[in-house]
């Protein structure tokens, strides 16, 4: 007897739709699995077997071939468990025939005694589902929080394959799953830090707003113990609210990877990412024999912070390049090529120097100029060219670190972030691809970026004065257009080429043994 059922698979951040196919004939016993399995699924014959005989039913003593179609496409994970026992069953007439078994989505993981577990990407299956007009999806009882996220499909959670049996045999109902995404969306879109935790900083404070304003990437130079890590955690917080497109987006990636947590089902705050400097290629861009999203695609819509920069390797950062640019991963095999989302902020710290005391008046620096200059030379111009603003955070005073009065909290740097988004927003509503000033092309900057003549005065003035770069000149724009929105102004003004220019300090500092000898933006 043949028996056919519907279940579901993911493939990069998306969902699709699988058959499953029993067949029972009277041969030597075998069980084979056919329609590209994985190791997971070749596995799931012993868990099945074990699963039907605990739960009262016996494993068929003959020929079992279960077909995944469509059979030129990679399955792997074990969410095809529950379907292969259900069809399995059926095919061997030990339940009687499912009439409504094309009406539902069935996916879970078996253990040996017959309980359904968890499985990956369970949102991208249920978004998936609506769009198919599926009537309803049979998920375990830990996905039904997250599947119920998708809403316009009903959710009939399971704990063990005997209710999942019983509900298609209509012999027990089980009321479908809801989640209320708005209180849900509003109860978790809290952050358990804030600025106003941050010490002293302020001009520091001042470049993750405009950094924030404007979606630019930003690094931080600083010795050791200055704050870096603790104010680059802190960028989230001050970044506009996710929408709940951007939130169900960011919920299916880090749904498909594993991470997300039965208890958190959406994720209503921006995700900050910190891997370690030893993080591989595939690791943080994404890769492997079947591929998974990156550190990169889980800092979607959030912020990827790269503490010790050039500790990491080379070719690793030249990784970075693609996504800074497109906003997207692309991972080729010889068998597919997905693309994963990457829109994030970047967000780098490091050291002065291989000591990390070059900058600090406390202590001296033990580096030679070589050292220091191979410790620079690690990060390409190219990553360079991709990073907007410069920020040196200088090391606290003691009367700093002993003030009692807060800093300014993020709440209302927050505020100011969204004002200026708002701006950018209807500056760039006909333009496609182009969300805010960091994202702007040369035809843009040529058209909101006009300077008068004082100002292209200055900006003349700093790149022939203070040595700056070519590259640094489309990013000064940029700069000191989000510094023009967030005073509210239509025109750039002199102070804000100023402002921008004093963040580019990497282009236009010489580095030396114990000591700099820089010229600085008050020279113009």
């Amino acid at each position: 007897m043949l028996a056919k059922l519907r279940s579901m698979a993911v493939l990069g951040i998306d969902a699709f739709e699988v058959t499953i196919e029993a067949d029972i004939c009277e041969m030597l016993p075998s069980f084979t699995i056919v329609g590209l399995p994985d190791g997971a699924v070749r596995e799931s014959r012993e868990r099945v077997l074990s699963a039907v005989k605990n739960c009262g039913f016996e494993f068929p003593s003959r020929k079992v071939t279960i077909n995944m179609a469509p059979a030129d496409v990679k399955k792997e994970g074990s969410a095809f468990d529950l379907p292969i026992a259900i069809g399995l069953l059926m095919a061997s007439s030990q339940i009687s025939p499912i009439e409504n078994a094309d009406d539902y989505i069935i996916t879970g993981e078996l253990s040996l005694d017959g309980s359904v577990k968890r499985v990956k990407g369970m949102l991208s299956m249920a978004v998936t589902a609506r769009e198919m007009g599926v009537k309803g999806m049979i998920v375990p009882k830990d996905n039904a929080h997250e599947a119920a996220v998708a809403q316009g499909v009903s959710i009939y959670p399971v704990s063990a394959l005997n209710d999942a049996l019983e509900f298609l045999q209509k012999q027990k109902e089980i009321k479908p799953h809801n989640t209320n995404i708005e209180e849900l969306f509003n109860r978790s879109r809290k952050y358990g830090i804030d600025f106003r935790d941050v010490k002293g900083q302020e001009h520091i404070k001042r470049a993750l707003l405009v950094a924030a304003a404007g979606g630019h990437n930003i690094l931080m130079v600083g010795p050791p113990g200055s704050g870096k890590t603790m104010l680059a955690r802190r960028l989230p917080t001050i970044l506009p609210d996710l929408t709940l497109d951007e939130a169900l987006e960011t919920t299916k990636i880090h749904s498909v990877a594993g991470l997300l947590e039965p208890s958190s089902p959406l994720l209503a705050v921006r995700p900050f990412r910190a891997p370690h400097h030893t993080v591989s290629d595939a690791g943080l861009t994404g890769g492997g024999s079947y591929p998974r999203p990156g550190e990169v695609s889980l800092s979607h819509h959030g912020v990827l912070f790269l503490d010790e920069l050039p500790e990491f390797n080379k070719n690793v950062l030249e990784n970075l390049r693609q996504p800074l640019e497109d906003g997207r991963v692309t991972i080729s095999r010889a068998a597919m090529s997905l693309s994963y989302p990457a829109r994030f902020m970047l967000a780098a710290a490091l050291n002065p120097c291989p000591c990390g005391f070059l900058t600090d008046t406390r202590h001296r620096c033990s580096c030679k100029p070589d050292q220091i200059q191979k410790y620079m030379a690690r990060i390409s111009g190219p990553l360079f060219d991709r990073i907007d603003i410069h920020a040196e955070v200088p090391a606290l005073s003691y009367e700093e670190l002993a003030q009692k009065q807060p800093g300014r909290d993020s709440q209302s740097m927050r505020g100011e972030v969204k004002a200026a988004r708002a701006i950018q927003t209807e500056r760039f509503k006909q333009s496609k691809n182009v969300f805010c000033n960091a994202h702007m092309e040369s035809r843009h900057i040529r058209k909101y970026c006009e300077l008068d003549s004082s100002s292209q005065n200055l900006l003349k003035m700093a790149i022939e004065k203070l040595g700056l770069s070519a590259r640094a000149y489309d990013r000064i724009l940029k700069v000191a257009r989000t510094a023009a929105d967030l005073s509210g102004s239509e025109n750039i003004e002199a102070a804000h080429i100023s402002e921008a220019i004093q963040y580019r300090s990497m282009d236009r500092k010489l580095w030396t043994n114990g000591s700099r000898d820089f010229q600085t933006a008050e020279m113009v």
